[in-house]
This record gives structure tokens, sequence and C-alpha cells, in this order.
């Protein structure tokens, strides 16, 4: 979708010098009702004359200033008039530009430090004179030159936020988009209100009125197909071009067999009954069956099953008349990862689309009407569309289905194990009112067998494992401290209602070092 036609005269930019936070500080700046994207570190002074922002932010990042090779940026940026706030590696960066000195300390701050404020300032307003910051860094501001005033210092850090005295450039050590900064969102809201002066008008809302407008313009009286998942985004972005262009929007629905229970119905139930759109249902588990068949490695799975349902997909497109488009559940994370974004930092390319290579193979063109969108921001959107709020927050869904959840071998028999605990674990998680809580909730079928006694017999059977895990963006999570309760329960019903299950397990590993999924 094309930037430049939208109305967001009211934007800030992130400069990526490579920080896990990136992302999380764009989606704090949107929270704020500003739009934000980010944007390489290296962009150029035309390009971000081109955005027109109405402020900068350098995020942090996990180089040294003065490594050879660092990131850096264009120096005129600082020399623009425009605002900027540098966070831990910006703020280091700004202030050697600037005539300051960073130096590595033994004195290392990682985790949790009280912040004393000793100056006032509109970025610091409504702020009490001191409070809880996070602090991650091994380097530090030792000196600045005669433009900066100190704001704020903690125990072992005597410049923690510095400000110029001339141009509205502000610097701080610490990380105020993160939670564990409790009163971060308030630094943030004077930067972009008060210092940036930005109105915060920009709304979910508005972004789907003019996507439809977009979509409207750029499609005419043309076909768009839409390959739906059982997934949010893909649901979301087919409401969405429901809403656009109606009767014109082809869905298809590839059922490999790999699906959570009941996910199928629900699918085809949504987009015939209330979106009432052109559904078409491939039923290919046999195919999908037929390609992991003595299987175990996960890469081949993945790599099976994707090229198998490009083989369904294509089948069925090929059908449907006067389809010009193809239309993907891009996302914001998945544009800047992949490097896909003109401005984007190049980063290495993931794969997220099963229906990657078709827009070429088939002559499409391609429309992804979420890749401006936060997967929370893709949430909201779904509800202001009429998506039912129990289809919308449905947790994540692997591309590859159950397969990675089935470690060893996918069989049928196996599938029916795993769907069944897979619905438990799910279906327990809601009655304990823990499903908003939690951001991923799943059973996991091991490929190992073990004793166990019911009743009266010996038995040799399957061991479940359930995986609970808490993140906000999903990059890392802590495992789900579940109640004791809840857990009694889930493993009850699981060994007296699955049958082959005997045995279930609780996953208590972060992320990282483990992953959310298993495979």
């Amino acid at each position: 979708m094309d930037q430049s036609s939208r109305t967001t005269d009211q934007r800030v930019l992130v400069l990526d010098f490579g920080s896990q936070y990136s992302r999380l500080i764009a989606r704090r700046v949107r929270e704020q009702n500003v739009y934000c994207e980010i944007v390489r570190h290296d962009i150029s002074l035309e390009r971000v004359q081109a955005h027109a922002p109405r402020g900068l932010i350098f995020s942090g990042g996990p180089n040294s200033v003065y490594d050879e090779g660092a990131p850096r940026c264009d120096p005129a940026l600082l020399r623009m008039g425009l605002p900027v706030l540098g966070i831990c590696y910006g703020m280091q960066l700004v202030c050697d530009a600037l005539g300051g000195r960073v130096e590595s300390t033994p004195a290392r701050e990682y985790g949790r430090a009280r912040c004393h404020f000793t100056k006032q300032d509109p970025l610091l307003s409504g702020l009490p004179g001191e409070m809880q910051v996070w602090m991650s860094h091994g380097d530090q501001v030792s000196s600045v030159s005669d433009d900066f005033t100190p704001l704020g210092n903690t125990e072992t850090c005597p410049l923690a936020a510095v400000r110029h005295h001339e141009l509205p450039i502000y610097g701080l050590q610490f990380h105020p988009e993160v939670s564990h900064t409790p009163q971060g969102d308030v630094i943030l809201r004077n930067f972009l209100r008060d210092v940036c002066g930005c109105e915060g008008t920009w709304k979910l809302g508005d972004f789907a009125e003019e996507a439809v407008e977009i979509i409207r313009r750029q499609v005419g009286s043309a076909r768009v197909i839409c390959g739906l998942s059982g997934g949010v985004d893909s649901s979301v972005t087919a409401a969405l071009l429901y809403r656009a262009i109606g009767s014109q929007l082809s869905c298809i629905l590839v059922d490999n067999g790999l699906l959570r229970k009941g996910e199928s119905e629900a699918v085809i139930k949504e987009f015939t009954q209330h979106f009432k759109t052109d559904l078409h249902v491939v039923d290919a588990k046999d195919r999908f069956m037929q390609a992991l068949a003595g299987v175990t490695e996960p890469q081949e799975k993945r790599t099976r099953i994707g090229h198998a349902f490009i083989d369904c997909f294509r089948q069925e497109a090929v059908d449907i008349v006067d389809a010009n488009f193809l239309a993907q559940g891009t996302l914001y994370p998945d544009v800047i990862e992949s490097g896909a974004a003109t401005d984007g930092p190049a980063a290495t390319i993931k794969l997220h689309h099963n229906v990657g290579g078709l827009p070429d193979e088939l002559g499409f063109e391609l429309i992804e009407p979420l890749r401006d969108l936060f997967k929370d921001e893709v949430r909201k959107l779904g509800e202001a569309l009429g998506l039912p709020t129990d289809y919308v927050w449905r947790h994540p869904f692997p591309g590859p289905g159950l397969a990675v959840r089935c470690l060893g071998e996918v069989t049928d028999d196996r599938l029916v194990i795993l769907r069944e605990a897979d619905a438990i674990v799910v279906e327990e998680i809601k009655a304990a009112g823990l499903y908003r809580q939690t951001s991923q909730a799943f059973a996991v079928l091991l490929p190992v067998r073990s004793v166990g006694v019911m009743g009266d017999s010996r038995t040799y059977e399957n061991a479940v494992a359930v995986r609970c895990v808490d993140t906000d963006d999903f990059m890392t999570a802590d495992w789900s401290h579940l109640p004791y309760e809840v857990l009694a329960s889930i493993s009850t019903r699981l060994i007296n209602e699955v049958q082959g299950v005997n045995r279930v397990c609780y996953d208590i590993s972060s992320k990282p070092p483990a992953t959310i999924e298993w495979e």
C-alpha cells in the first residue's frame, strides 16, 4: 500500500540501529495515536525530508559507537531542527556526534534502576523526581559538550538523561518503551505531543477507510483471491477486502488436515454466512499426509507442506475467472524482517507466507493491506470489521499447523490424539479466564511413550507436553505461571479423555534459550 497516499501528515520515524526493541518503540508511539514507521539507520537526508516527519527516534543497538563500522546516521539529520530522541545506543550516538564522549564502564547496568531527575523539562512533565527505569547497557556517555544539559542520573550512570541547549535533541540511557519502565509512556507522550507537536489524531478507523479506498482504486472491477488459513491475519485481510470489493473477492481454504479441532468448520461458517464470500474449500488431507509419510525432520516437514500448499492453491486459483490480484496477510514485522520495506532495516530474510512465489507464477499483482500494522493493531481492526471477538483474539498458530507440534512422524492416529489434547488445553485455559492473559497455549505430542497404570492394568502410551507462554512481541517469552489447579485440571482431562495418553508434562522453558514452538 502506498504510504504517500495516506493522510498520516503527523508521523514519526524510528531509526533502527539493531535494537531488539525497535518494533516495540514503534508500537508505543502508535499507542499514542501517532503514526510511526521504522526506517534504516543510514536513511538519507533526502528520504527523511520526503517522509516529512514531526520527529525522529534513534533506537538502541548492540554495538559500541567507538567500534569500527558501528552503525551511524547522516550527521545532517541532527541539524535539521527536527526533534530527536536518542534511546540507549541512540543517546550515545547523538552525544558522540555532538562533542561528547562514550566509554565502556565497569559499572554496567542491566535491569531495573532508579533514575533521579535533576532539571525541569517538557520531556519530563508529569513525572516524579525519581522513578524506576529499565537499563541495558555496557557503555555510557561519560561526558557531554557544553551544548548539553544533564537532566537525570542513576547510582552508576551520571548522565542518564540529557538535552541539547539549542536543538530539540534529547538522550535517554534507559528504555522508556519497555513495561519495566512503568512511566515510560509519559515520556514518549511528552516527546510526541509537547516536543514534536503531534496532536495524536491517527486512528485505526481512519486506516480502514483509507485502505478500502486504496483497494477499490487498485482493483477496479477485477477479482481478488485471498488464501484463508483460519489465522487472524488472513481472516482480517479477507474481511477488509470484503468491505472494499464485496462479491469481487474469492477466498481459498486449503484444508490440509493439520488444522486445529473445528477450525475449517469455523472458517467456512464465518466466510459464507457472515461475509458471504465466494469460498473455495480444497480437501487436501490425503495429499498432505502422503507428503509427510515417514518424515520426522522439522525443516523437511515445513518444506513438504509448503510445496503441497502451493500445488493445491495453484490448481484451485487457475479456475477462478478474472482473478488478477492475490491478497496476503503480511504484517509490518514481516516487512521489516524480510527487508522488503524501502526504508526498512536490512535484516535476515524470513519466508513468512505459504503462498510465496505464487504472484509471479500465476501473473498476479500482490495486495498486502495490513503491511503497515502490528499484530495488536490487526486484532483491533478485525473487531472493527465485524469479526467475532473470540475469532480475532485466537492464539497464533504455525503455518505448518499441527505437523510441527506432532514431534516425530505425522500420522492420522497421532493427529487425532494431538488435536483432542490441544482442544482440551485451550478449553481449560479459557475456563480459568486466562486465555486473553496468556499469549499462546497448546499441546505437543512427544515422540516417546511411557509406562503407566490405569485401573489394574499397566499401560505403555503417549506423553503430551503442555506449552503456555506470556509475551508482548513474541521475540522473547516467559512460560506462563499457571495456577496449580489449572494444570491439574488439564492433566486430569488429557489422561481421562484422550485415548492413548498416560503422561502430561508442563514446559517451563523461556524464550530464549528455547523457542515457543517445539519444532
